[in-house]
């Protein structure tokens, strides 16, 4: 009788673990809920199945005492023991190898990210993103390419924040990669300037930079300051960036293209699965085929604050995003949030199921189908700012309220 007990209630407390979930991942699985609430449910079902066996003996009902006493310690050490992860100082210090063209962020020792500006590349970018458990979740072409990786677009680098069509000029798509011949020929350059205020600190760090928006001849037409405010909660890595345009050389359009805007290229893991080529043309009208490839690994799906989900998110508008999957055998999300004070908020999203995440506030035209128009500008000596928020979990797939607070949290900032 008591090892029925003992064996039953273990049973079912397994059980429960594995059927609480969050969301579904894309591949027909349900993911476990956080370890406190899990264990939460699981001591209250057990206390339900045992409090159910009426008339037992005195040595049964001792022997379910001590088994709720042993779960309910077992709760208290494992919530304790998550909040003191949560609640860990991390010590963020940045690194100026500026001779070099990258700048580091590091987390207690270990790489984050690097600010990066390569010729090859036409524009400063964060690269790589490594999650806390030392995952990249950037893909590695065209800079430090990894077997099984597509290697289509390769101005598709890190982090960045560019626009397909800024007077008649494209930053998005240009990079020295194209070969020459089929390289868009009105291509812009972000050239990076200076580095500026940094500060590192616990928890909290500051980098500043500075570019030049210039056009093929030189010519300056948008000078640049971009604030990366870097934040760390337990395992949970935040990039902010705070970026500011100032026209210098007469007024700046952004004609309506799906081409930008805030965009990271991500792990093949995180792709989500397809089973097609896929052509997509740019701004200039040029074709570029997307191969087909296999599907192992590859786990990704969207959502967004609206509930849509899959490819569907592509051309909607929502407060933020978060692509989720697995990264070999790790649960990984990465979200990009929205701020109330941008342009066009909340931003359409030209988000691809091929590993290009973007959100992109200017492209009304595309993303209707011609029924709405943006063109957003900025007056000569005038100046826009522009501000998005990056989420990095590790070991974890974060949940709605857990974006929801740290959207809430940003949308306070800056």
């Amino acid at each position: 009788m008591r090892y029925e007990i003992i064996r039953g209630l273990f049973l079912r407390r397994s059980l429960a673990e594995f059927t609480l979930r969050r969301k579904p991942n894309g591949l027909g699985m349900t993911l476990p809920s956080s370890k406190c609430t899990t264990s939460s449910r699981t001591g209250a079902k057990a206390q339900s199945i045992l409090s159910s066996r009426t008339g037992a003996k005195p040595r049964v009902r001792e022997l379910r005492t001590m088994i709720l006493l042993s779960i309910s310690t077992s709760i208290l050490l494992s919530c304790s023991s998550s909040k003191e992860a949560d609640n860990a100082d991390s010590e963020i210090t940045i690194e100026n190898r500026a001779a070099e063209k990258h700048v580091d962020i590091l987390v207690d020792g270990k790489l984050f990210t690097s600010y990066v500006w390569p010729d090859s590349v036409m524009k400063p970018v964060l690269y790589p993103i490594i999650n806390s458990n030392g995952t990249e979740v950037t893909r590695g072409f065209p800079l430090k390419p990894r077997p099984g990786e597509r290697t289509d677009h390769p101005h598709h680098v890190g982090m960045w924040l560019n626009y397909g069509n800024v007077n008649g000029y494209d930053f998005w798509g240009n990079s020295f990669d194209i070969p020459e011949d089929t390289r868009n020929k009105t291509g812009g350059w972000i050239r990076h300037v200076r580095i500026g205020e940094s500060q590192g600190g616990k928890n909290n760090a500051k980098l500043e930079t500075f570019s030049s928006w210039q056009d093929p001849t030189g010519k300056q037409l948008l000078e640049e300051k971009t604030e990366f405010y870097i934040i760390t909660q337990g395992s949970i890595r935040i990039i902010d960036r705070v970026t500011t345009l100032t026209a210098t050389n007469g007024d700046v359009s952004f004609k309506d293209t799906k081409e930008g805007m805030f965009a990271i290229r991500v792990n093949r893991g995180l792709e989500l699965p397809s089973n097609e080529e896929v052509t997509l043309t740019d701004a200039a009208g040029n074709p570029t085929t997307v191969k087909k490839l296999s599907n192992e690994g590859v786990t990704g799906n969207y959502e967004s604050s609206e509930g849509i989900r899959g490819d569907s998110v592509w051309g909607t508008k929502a407060k933020w995003m978060d692509l989720y999957g697995y990264i070999g055998d790790e649960k990984v999300s990465l979200v990009i949030v929205d701020h109330p004070k941008n342009p066009g908020y909340p931003t359409y999203w030209h988000a691809r199921g091929y590993g290009l995440f973007s959100a992109n506030p200017f492209g009304a035209f595309d993303f209707t189908k011609g029924k709405e128009t943006m063109n957003f500008s900025i007056a000569n000596g005038k100046s826009a700012t522009i501000r998005y928020r990056v989420i990095v979990s590790a070991n974890e797939h974060l949940t709605n309220e857990q974006i929801n607070n740290l959207a809430d949290d940003f949308s306070k900032k800056y």
